[in-house]
């Protein structure tokens, strides 16, 4: 599938499946499998039910036998377009000024489409090391898919020990990645009683969550002027503590009944935050707050030095790899030693009301999965 214009058409489909993450993958993880299976590869499937019931599934392909090769992951969610501002609608994609708009197109759909481009390259009669394609659901929420494939995936075990190349395609413009920052975060409730508020039998949540609000921009003020909670190697170097409440009230005679506040931070290699996450909930729980951690993401830090990190910049034309502050399915591949990101499309892009993905950028990229597939595995 070397025609690009073909690529195009792929990405258009791919877009109008709307796989947003509170929906059902399977269907367009089916037509990716079908796609792949017509290029000769076998494909395993890992599925499972999230936790609102939905039927999700993961998949991971395989051409060509060995240890070694290339392994390429993606994810095949997207986040909702409910506030779409481009040209047509999010999931009947539109293609304008050299542009394919569309949600999923940036992150990550064009990405696949590239790498799919880049495998119709390759002779399978001439491979010398396997390929494999990791697809993933749910990585918008929390990258429940790659753990449910890391936790449940003998195929996976295998990938483990064979340690290939693997390339987490996320929009980087083509860039090559060695760290990303992880996710964490957390929720504290405050339970009241609701009542009219011309009476004194309501007992109003906020009361108990005001102190609690204050004890976290005090932890954010100190992520910020603490240089023990920094790593220079990142831009922002800070753990970008973000966070917020809301009693959900919006009529003021009602007493507010309910509370909750929530925290997101970004750990990095040299800091866990763990220290802040005990002085939160010790508060919480001097205040009889309810206190809950919630599902996150791992970091990544492969050694910039390392072979596969610098070979991957030779052949992206890049002196030195990069860090990110933004989170991928890398951060539960840890296992895979040889790992990099890198994909076509800019992040600025990603999760926006008119989000697209240049043509050209498109084509670098799957010039450059070409080269890596040519490197890797032939």
């Amino acid at each position: 599938m070397n025609n690009h214009a073909q690529s195009i058409e792929l990405l258009k489909t791919l877009i109008r499946f709307g796989s947003v993450s509170s929906s059902s993958n399977v269907a367009i993880t089916d037509f990716v499998s079908q796609t792949l299976q017509h290029l000769g590869f076998s494909c395993h499937h890992c599925d499972y039910i999230d936790h609102a019931g939905v039927a999700k599934a993961n998949l991971i392909a395989s051409r060509g036998i060995g240890d070694g090769g290339v392994v390429y992951c993606c994810h095949t969610d997207v986040v909702p377009a409910d506030q779409w501002s481009g040209p047509g609608c999010p999931f009947d994609p539109v293609v304008e000024n050299d542009r394919i708009y569309g949600r999923g197109s940036c992150d990550m759909k064009g990405s696949l489409v590239a790498m799919i481009a880049a495998i119709g390259q390759i002779d399978a009669q001439t491979q010398t090391a396997p390929i494999h394609v990791i697809c993933t659901a749910d990585e918008e929420r929390a990258f429940v898919g790659a753990k449910q494939l890391v936790a449940n995936s003998p195929v996976f075990r295998a990938l483990v020990a064979s340690q290939p190349l693997a390339i987490i395609g996320e929009p980087t413009r083509g860039e090559i990645i060695h760290a990303h920052k992880g996710i964490v975060s957390f929720r504290i409730t405050s339970r009241g009683r609701a009542a009219h508020s011309s009476t004194r039998d309501g007992v109003n949540a906020n009361i108990a969550m005001v102190p609690m609000i204050a004890e976290l921009l005090r932890l954010c003020e100190l992520t910020e002027t603490d240089q023990r909670y920094w790593d220079t190697r990142f831009d922002p170097p800070t753990l970008t503590w973000n966070f917020g409440f809301s009693d959900r009230c919006d009529t003021t005679n009602i007493v507010p009944e309910r509370c909750e506040a929530w925290v997101l931070f970004r750990p990095m290699p040299t800091v866990d935050g763990s220290d802040l996450i005990s002085a939160a909930a010790d508060k919480a729980a001097s205040l009889g707050l309810a206190f809950r951690i919630e599902e996150g993401g791992g970091h990544v830090w492969i050694d910039p030095d390392d072979p596969a990190i610098l070979e991957m910049c030779e052949i992206a034309g890049q002196s030195r790899a990069k860090t990110v502050c933004y989170g991928t399915d890398g951060g539960e591949f840890t296992e895979l030693k040889r790992m990099v990101v890198c994909g076509p499309g800019d992040i600025a892009q990603a999760h926006t009301s008119d989000e697209y993905l240049a043509i050209d950028g498109l084509s670098a990229g799957i010039d450059l999965y070409a080269r890596v597939l040519q490197r890797y595995t032939c």
